[in-house]
């Protein structure tokens, strides 16, 4: 498939699905969580958003993707979860998500990738997108140039975002924008963590970027593991009804972590940064370039600088080689088992010798 120089909207028809696509979101759905925390839900997340989308959703994702973006065209990769004294920085499940599918974006479509986030989220997801290959520019000499990518910076008061958000579209013209493990407001616009949460300033609700894009036809996709990420608005009510926290929260709202936010496209991983993987690998079978999945090397180099730069491991915050309470190594090798089914689904027809 070649890349076309003209935008094409994204429309319901998805391309004819690899039947590699469903063991993608097979892996990216294997849940690895402690018992303490709410456990056995992935997949029961997972049936709901499939039966809505029905086709693999990383496919999905990746098919929209290639329908809506243009060379050169800006893409808002939004990202950055975790606030407060125990995580000032965030943490590194989403950012380093961020960082791969930018650069799949970028060298398989040639997009510009525009990465979206608070002050405070900045350092690890620099570091993560520098580790990837991406160079941050200023956003006037990533525009300018079009060579490499940008951050762009939301105000912490949320009286500011809704008129940012609106300059940043007519500024940029994004021909999608990708919510990665980026929490969003429940039905009386409260941010809460998986576990109902609340008060995580100086986190803002950035939402107002996907309702301009809803209204505008710009392609929207979100990628989250739990319920309270951008994009699970799709399936409100299976996460109130999934997720222990999922209606009824711990904070004085009482309305439960579950987002109204939706997307055109949700991928729910059991690893927010696994389903970006799970898009990037669906972006290779597409566009058969087998490069488009980073290396395993790359993989632990990513992780493990956006952990240096702040971007802490959320279930002990610390910087521990894990994301999400699981062990980096593993990671790793749900990298290494995408390379694989990618190069494999691209090889010539061969029964081999003995077949």
């Amino acid at each position: 498939m070649t890349v076309s120089d003209e935008r094409v909207r994204p429309g319901t028809a998805v391309a004819p699905v690899p039947a590699m696509a469903e063991y993608v979101d097979r892996l990216i759905t294997v849940e690895m969580r402690n018992r303490g925390m709410p456990a056995d839900k992935i997949r029961h997340l997972y049936d709901a958003a499939r039966a809505d989308a029905g086709a693999p959703l990383a496919f999905r994702a990746a098919d929209g993707l290639v329908r809506a973006i243009a060379r050169h065209e800006p893409v808002l990769i939004v990202t950055g979860a975790g606030s407060g004294p125990l995580i000032p920085n965030g943490e590194n499940d989403g950012p380093v998500g961020a960082a791969t599918l930018a650069r799949a974006l970028q060298l398989g479509l040639g997009a510009l990738p525009i990465l979206v986030c608070e002050q405070h989220h900045l350092g690890p997801i620099v570091a993560s997108c520098h580790a990837a290959g991406i160079e941050l520019r200023p956003l006037e000499v990533a525009l300018a140039t079009r060579i490499g990518g940008a951050a762009a910076i939301a105000p912490t008061e949320q009286a500011e975002v809704s008129s940012w958000a609106h300059r940043l579209f007519d500024e940029l013209d994004p021909s999608a924008v990708i919510a990665i493990e980026r929490l969003g407001p429940n039905e009386k616009g409260i941010i809460h963590g998986a576990t109902g949460l609340s008060d995580w300033g100086p986190l803002v609700d950035l939402s107002p970027l996907f309702e301009i894009a809803a209204a505008r036809g710009v392609l929207t996709v979100g990628v989250g593991d739990a319920g309270n990420e951008i994009g699970f608005g799709r399936i409100v009510g299976a996460v109130r009804s999934i997720q222990p926290y999922g209606a009824a929260c711990q904070c004085p709202c009482g309305a439960g972590m579950a987002t109204v936010v939706s997307t055109d496209v949700l991928v729910v991983a059991a690893v927010s940064n696994w389903g970006a993987y799970g898009i990037e690998a669906c972006l290779a079978m597409l566009l058969e370039r087998a490069d488009l999945v980073h290396d395993p090397n790359d993989a632990r180099r990513i992780i493990l600088r956006c952990l240096e730069s702040g971007g802490l491991e959320a279930m002990h915050c610390t910087r521990r080689f894990y994301v999400d309470g699981i062990r980096g190594e593993v990671s790793v090798n749900v990298v290494q088992m995408l390379r694989e089914m990618v190069r494999i689904y691209l090889e010539e027809p061969d029964r081999g010798a003995i077949h």
